[in-house]
């Protein structure tokens, strides 16, 4: 029997979608739906299910990039064969993409016990809500968001990849609020900062959700569930990164921090009466 109906496969698709690239954690926000929903997080299906549903939202990127993703990959690809091409941004900027995956892919595989068990807790979830709402109110702060797109180098690609292991490790941290906070510090724009973080999503997440996909299977999560999920992912998703650029070309950050800081208090507060179970 599988650990996720339909029907709860359907909600948990929307919330995958519309929170994987807002900087308020999906991870959280699939967990606490999970346990609302008396879904047991730490089940090897649930988790599986939960990251293969990412690659819903990460179809929704290519799509929505798809004129960025194919100019940047004929970048590549002209420029592993013709050395006068490899002086091209575009060919740079891929090359940084696969460097700053590097990483995460390490750290992920290395900690994968951790992060299944003892960090799937929501009280985890709940301290990374507010501890990363500090972390994006002082980035947004700090930067002086003076650099645009073309102004990255590979500094901004690894230091920002690099910083999605703290999402990694710490759920309710959010990776999209760590690497936009990151890519703020470092004086892009929030437009700049916020296209970063998407293309540097993209290879991450696609191969969470690759790896996560025969052990999903494997543990009892059934095809038509993840199916519902995931396509539920990618069209709500489309619609948020479409809202979110829109949103961040003309606003800071602190509408989704003090969202972040109620959210944490809250789900303390419903974890500390009994109403929710870590």
């Amino acid at each position: 029997m599988s650990a996720i109906s339909i029907g709860q496969a359907a909600v948990l698709g929307v919330v995958e979608g519309l929170t994987e690239f807002l900087p308020v954690s999906s991870t959280g926000h699939l967990k606490i739906t999970e346990g609302l929903m008396n879904i047991k997080v730490d089940d090897k299906a649930v988790v599986g299910f939960t990251a293969v549903i990412q690659v819903g939202a990460i179809a929704a990127v290519l799509l929505y990039f798809r004129k960025d993703i194919v100019r940047i990959v004929s970048a590549f690809a002209r420029g592993l064969a013709n050395r006068e091409e490899r002086y091209h941004h575009d060919y740079k900027f891929a090359w940084w993409v696969i460097y700053a995956t590097i990483p995460i892919v390490f750290v992920g595989l290395a900690a994968k016990p951790l992060i299944d068990g003892p960090l799937a807790s929501l009280w985890v979830v709940a301290g990374s809500l507010i501890i990363g709402s500090g972390y994006m109110w002082a980035a947004d702060q700090m930067g002086r968001h003076k650099r645009g797109e073309d102004d990255t180098d590979i500094r901004d690609a690894m230091v920002v990849g690099c910083s999605q292991i703290l999402a990694l490790l710490f759920p309710g941290f959010s990776r999209s609020g760590a690497t936009i906070s990151t890519a703020l510090i470092r004086d892009l724009d929030r437009l700049a900062a916020t296209r970063l973080s998407f293309f540097l999503g993209i290879p991450a997440l696609t191969g969470a959700g690759l790896y996560e996909l025969k052990d999903a299977l494997g543990a009892g999560a059934s095809a038509g569930p993840l199916v519902v999920g995931t396509l539920m992912s990618f069209v709500v998703a489309y619609a948020s990164i479409a809202w979110l650029l829109k949103f961040v070309a003309n606003n800071t950050l602190n509408a989704f921090v003090n969202y972040r800081l109620v959210l944490g208090v809250v789900l303390m507060g419903l974890l500390g009466t009994g109403v929710l179970t870590a």
